[in-house]
């Protein structure tokens, strides 16, 4: 073969080689990441079963203002870290420094300290209904998870997926423990469940000292060829990513700009997974009916970390593919994973249908609530729709699109919101049920135009 033929099928073989990367990291990922998802939903049902409805509610409630937090304030540092340290791989550099990531991530850890501090009796009169110890897990377990996600994004980005599916893996372990000696009669009481939710994090981090001893023996990217060489340089052609060697250094206000504009994401995010369960606290005379609303809306949550593997690993694979003009593997991609989530999401409303309010009242949470399919059946369309908008997402975090994307979030976030303040629908549940299935319609709505114009403007310029 002559050396023209070789540098012709070299791009071929590497984008090759980044679709098994994917595939294979997906797949690893699902493992531990299904594996999770079963466990977080066996741990609330465990606590359902083992307290009281109101204890059982203070937990839901704790994890919801946990997550809202930690999503808010750690995930973005996951993606920036996952996305840069993916395109400075895909352009040959061995090394990543983790000095303005590390900075954004203590300092945003700090704030909330301060503010927690600064509320604590308020949290702990009216959110927590005087129980100080939840509001030390809420510290602690917060605080714990800034270096956890830390660590997924530098996992993520160097694409250690196995080491990322054992540590959100040892996480949820950790975490059904606890649950577990209450149920088995070693410890007993609402503290003793709600200490997993602190214990999880600091248990995860014992793949860390792993990943980094690792990483001295690891091989060392993937040299790319001239032709690739040369597409980086001149850019992929998609706004935000024309990057040269220059700017391969990220720089504080880079950083920072990504960061905020993911905050705003993920802070939409938790809004679409929280905002019922906390107006409905703070709304309904029936106190336990937040708990039902949380319960059923853990039907979303779980195959959203399910789906958090393929999210994962399909940001760095997008981001490589982007960084070497590699367009049409970008699109397959994408198309692949929504159509693998359209079809899952499909078996499950169907199956809410059929046999969802006997699960839910006699399988998984042992509560005399009647469930109607349809409303639950509704909620599994609605997972669907927010499951492909996370795949969509992350094509436009690929593109450096993060503010456009953001944009798309808030607005569905708002009209989730203000949905569930208006009494259009009296009972609250329903109300919540059809809003979810709404708001996550007119995301994925907003995002899927996003990306057919960024396709659109990538096909133009290579046409040109």
């Amino acid at each position: 073969m002559s050396a023209s033929s070789a540098s012709a099928n070299a791009p071929a073989r590497g984008g090759e080689g980044r679709q098994r990367s994917y595939g294979s990291g997906a797949r690893i990922l699902s493992v531990g990441i299904a594996s999770t998802g079963l466990l977080t939903f066996a741990y609330f049902s465990i606590a359902s079963h083992v307290l009281g409805e109101q204890p059982a509610k203070r937990i839901d409630l704790l994890w919801s203002v946990m997550f809202v937090i930690i999503s808010v304030i750690y995930r973005p540092i996951e993606q920036l870290l996952s996305r840069t340290i993916a395109e400075r791989r895909a352009r040959g550099h061995g090394q990543h420094t983790l000095r303005v990531p590390v900075l954004i991530q203590g300092t945003f850890a700090l704030v909330f300290l301060i503010v927690a501090l600064a509320l604590r009796d308020e949290l702990v009169n009216h959110v927590f209904e005087g129980e100080e110890a939840l509001y030390v897990v809420l510290v602690l377990g917060t605080l714990a998870y800034a270096a956890s996600y830390f660590a997924r994004g530098w996992l993520a980005g160097h694409q250690r997926f196995g080491l990322f599916g054992g540590l959100v893996l040892m996480e949820s372990v950790s975490r059904i423990c606890f649950a577990l000696a209450v149920a088995i009669g070693i410890a007993s009481g609402q503290t003793a469940v709600a200490l997993g939710i602190a214990a999880a994090p600091f248990v995860s981090l014992i793949v860390v000292p792993l990943a980094f001893a690792r990483s001295a023996q690891a091989l060392p990217p993937a040299p790319i060829t001239v032709d690739e060489a040369d597409a980086a340089l001149a850019g992929p052609g998609t706004e935000g990513v024309q990057e040269t060697a220059a700017h391969d250094d990220l720089s504080l206000r880079r950083g920072g700009g990504f960061a905020v504009w993911v905050s705003g994401i993920m802070l939409s995010e938790q809004t679409l997974l929280n905002a019922a369960v906390l107006t409905v606290d703070a709304t309904s005379p029936n106190r336990a009916l937040a708990g039902i609303v949380f319960n059923v809306l853990l039907i979303a949550r779980a195959p959203l970390q399910l789906f958090q593997a393929i999210q994962t690993s399909l940001l760095p694979h997008l981001t490589g593919l982007e960084a070497t003009a590699g367009h049409d593997a970008f699109a397959r991609a994408i198309r692949a994973t929504i159509f693998a989530i359209l079809a899952f999401a499909g078996a499950v409303a169907v199956g809410l249908l059929v046999v969802g309010p006997f699960a839910m009242r006699h399988v998984f949470f042992g509560q005399s609530f009647d469930y109607k399919g349809a409303g639950l059946a509704l909620i599994g369309v609605g997972m669907g729709l927010h499951l492909c908008s996370g795949a969509l997402n992350q094509a436009a975090l690929a593109r450096d699109r993060a503010r456009a994307a953001a944009c798309c979030w808030l607005l569905a976030a708002a009209v989730f919101v203000g949905w569930m303040l208006l009494p259009a629908i009296s009972e609250q549940l329903l109300r919540a049920e059809v809003g979810y299935a709404g708001a996550t319609a007119l995301l994925a709505f907003a995002l899927a135009l996003l990306y057919r114009q960024g396709t659109r403007r990538i096909e133009a310029r290579a046409a040109s």
